[in-house]
């Protein structure tokens, strides 16, 4: 079972999975810190100096002056500055993936292209018969 496991482990694909997902997770946390602190602070200038990681909803009657001191009551909070913080994140994430992914492909088309195709093989059963009719006219 043990021999099993380290074969599907050290498939290509499964190594290729582990790798895209490591680089995936630091990737996300770049483009985190690039909507979190280049990105928002200037939209929320912007919009009026608005700073979206402080907009949320108390569910109750208690009022705070940011989500910190909400949170750190014990408050129950819908942090709806964060969710549009995230959907940012997941958007140029997406856009970051769908470029990479284009190039990916432009570059497997190049291959393909660079590879000249060879005309399809002729079945067996043809290669006999034209062989049997060459001999037939021989004779």
């Amino acid at each position: 079972m043990f021999n099993e496991f380290k074969k599907f482990a050290m498939r290509g694909n499964v190594v290729d999975l582990a790798v895209g997902f490591i680089l995936g997770g630091a990737f996300s946390t770049i483009v985190r810190s690039f909507v979190d602190d280049i990105l928002m602070p200037p939209l929320g200038l912007l919009l009026g100096g608005v700073d979206f990681t402080n907009l949320f909803i108390v569910l109750g009657d208690a009022q705070y002056e940011s989500l910190a001191a909400a949170q750190e009551a014990g408050a129950a909070t819908i942090n709806y500055g964060l969710f549009i913080n995230n959907i940012i994140s997941f958007l140029i994430l997406a856009f970051a993936l769908f470029l990479m992914i284009k190039g990916m492909n432009r570059m497997q088309e190049k291959k393909a292209d660079d590879v000249p195709e060879q005309p399809p093989a002729k079945p067996r059963n043809e290669e006999l018969l034209e062989e049997i009719r060459d001999l037939l006219k021989k004779g």
